[in-house]
């Protein structure tokens, strides 16, 4: 981190000296770690402007930075590859020093400013009362939630907001087959009870598309919804709204997510305020069309389209909807970005949305940002949950968490503690799926895989985590102190080599919006270590070179634990 400005000044003022003019100058870690830590092309970027051959200057610029004190630095020799690469070797001096610089910092280890002073509002998971927490909540909540967590890791103040769609045609499905059943038995847990309202949802759907006379009744209802013009209506809504959205705050619970209490946004409130802002805008922006309201984005930019934002019986879209959200965000918490994580098929809808938006307030414009992810599939191709019901986010966690538990059966553990590793690993196995790829990409959910301890999977980090933990306590019990303090003889290994680029790791997510760089980071990282420890006695009271191991194995345990969080999984005390 603080390395790259030190090489970069110190390339730069070479480059000056020889008389060019230096602008950006990339740095990169060479493929093999035995090519050095870091390496420049700058040669072959200013030989041209210089009039050199590309090497020769290479060796020039060299030349020019070995006179400086590089001991100090924490440069232990250059070298030149190829057609005039320039690749550094750090001291062991320098990687010692970062591991002191990892236990000083701790929780804070891998932290940047990049948004320091500026308030930050994610927007995701978005789940709708009345209907099924679905596969594509869980992902869009991973990967909001992960957001929140590397910008206030960048010095953000975050707010974490949360739109619900409480009004709309879904919810008339579900009071319809509610009117004919009844609420069930309301003694029930929430989440038990949302859980019915969620079938009364699917056998409308139903009956929506098969039968005209159900499809002309539930019409009927929506528009009383609405109006909140049915008293029995009125109390079926009311009671289905408070129980769905309470078994939400379990299911956010369990992943660690908590919204801020006056983000939480729902469609019946921002209708009627992104309505009012149409119509007050129809000539500027929005034109009548056949009697509806509409917006031609195509006009402004040829890959839009035109959107509908009021229909002609004079209700207003989604569209309208997030207009209404949108502002409401600006007005109420003026955020310096507001980001919103969707599926990817909401992307055109956006663009359009965002568009009209930028066209009522430009200053918006630069401050709106839609982050989408694509859909999930089945390694095994069966859409169902272990009981047989259509996979839901939550059969899916459950599954996961029954998995984790027949896994751990065996081991001596308390019932408590069988249930704390059961959710921790679950949720970590979800979640590592689901961020440990670019953005975008389907994902191909394989449940077996996922909760594997050993492998590319979020419970192997939290394994590998567990088990640097348990290694540094056993130091303690055995009374060998944890001492950064470099041993004589001491060979830099490859853990150490990985380690301190932690915090470009983090800044790289945090600048391209996109964990899947932590998480392969991490990946790699748990390997290095895991082959340190298979080569090496860690703890061992007659070694001189143990205090130095257990220092290093903690500053594993900070790293892996702090990109853990990152990724919204916690590390469980014992595995």
């Amino acid at each position: 981190y603080t390395m790259i400005e030190t090489l970069k000044n110190l390339i730069g003022e070479a480059l000056k000296e020889l008389g060019a003019e230096p602008g950006a100058i990339t740095l990169e870690h060479p493929a093999e770690l035995t090519h050095g830590d870091y390496s420049t092309n700058v040669s072959l970027a200013y030989a041209k402007q210089l009039g050199k051959n590309p090497r020769a200057l290479a060796e020039e610029i060299v030349a020019k930075i070995s006179g400086k004190s590089l001991s100090d630095i924490g440069i232990e020799k250059m070298d030149i590859a190829g057609p005039g690469f320039i690749n550094f070797h750090l001291s062991k001096q320098f990687f010692a020093r970062e591991i002191k610089n990892i236990s000083a910092l701790g929780a804070k280890w891998g932290a940047g400013t990049g948004s320091a002073g500026k308030k930050v509002m994610v927007e995701y998971t978005d789940p709708n009362p009345f209907k099924p927490f679905h596969i594509g909540h869980l992902m869009t909540n991973a990967i909001g939630e992960s957001t929140a967590r590397i910008f206030e890791y960048s010095g953000a103040e975050v707010i974490r907001a949360n739109y619900q769609g409480d009004v709309g045609l879904h919810v008339a499905k579900s009071i319809w087959s509610l009117l004919q059943k009844g609420k069930g038995d309301t003694t029930l847990s929430a989440q038990a009870q949302a859980e019915y309202i969620g079938r009364c949802y699917t056998e409308a759907s139903t009956a929506y598309e098969e039968n005209p006379e159900a499809k002309a009744e539930i019409d009927a209802i929506n528009k009383k919804v609405y109006e909140r013009s049915d008293a029995a209506i009125n109390d079926l809504y009311d009671w289905g709204r408070a129980v769905t959205l309470e078994a939400f705050e379990t299911i956010y619970a369990l992943l660690g997510t908590k919204f801020n209490q006056n983000c939480y946004f729902f469609e019946s409130v921002m209708a009627p305020i992104g309505k009012k802002i149409v119509e007050a805008n129809i000539g500027p922006v929005f034109e009548e069309s056949d009697g509806a309201v509409v917006f031609k984005a195509e006009k402004y930019n040829p890959k839009l389209h035109t959107r509908v934002f009021i229909t002609k019986q004079g209700l207003p879209t989604y569209e309208t909807k997030e207009i209404g959200l949108t502002l409401t965000k600006f007005t109420q918490e003026n955020p310096d970005l507001s980001i919103v994580v969707t599926a990817i098929e909401q992307g055109p809808y956006m663009s359009v949305v965002q568009k009209a938006i930028s066209l009522i307030h430009p200053d918006y414009e630069s401050r709106m940002f839609h982050l989408t992810h694509g859909m999930m599939r089945f390694a095994s191709g069966k859409m169902s949950s272990r009981k047989g019901n259509v996979i839901t986010g939550e059969s899916m966690l459950a599954d996961a968490r029954e998995l984790v538990e027949e896994k751990i059966a065996e081991r001596e553990y308390t019932d408590e503690q069988r249930r704390d590793i059961a959710a921790k690993v679950s949720v970590a196995a979800i979640k590592y799926t689901i961020l440990k790829q670019q953005l975008g990409g389907n994902i191909i959910y394989d449940e077996e895989r996922s909760v594997s301890f050993d492998g590319d999977s979020g419970p192997y980090l939290q394994y590998t985590a567990v088990r640097a933990q348990s290694i540094h306590e056993k130091g303690k019990k055995e009374g060998v102190a944890t001492d950064a303090a470099l041993p004589e003889q001491w060979t830099t290994t490859s853990l150490e080599k990985y380690l301190y680029r932690f915090p470009e790791v983090v800044e790289r997510a945090y600048l391209y919006r996109e964990p899947h760089h932590i998480a392969g980071f991490l990946l790699e990282l748990a390997a290095m270590f895991n082959s340190f420890y298979a080569q090496e006695k860690i703890v061992d009271a007659h070694d001189a070179a143990s205090p130095y191991k257990l220092a290093l194995t903690a500053a594993f345990c900070t790293t892996m634990k702090n990109g853990l969080y990152l990724l919204g999984i916690e590390t469980p005390e014992k595995m």
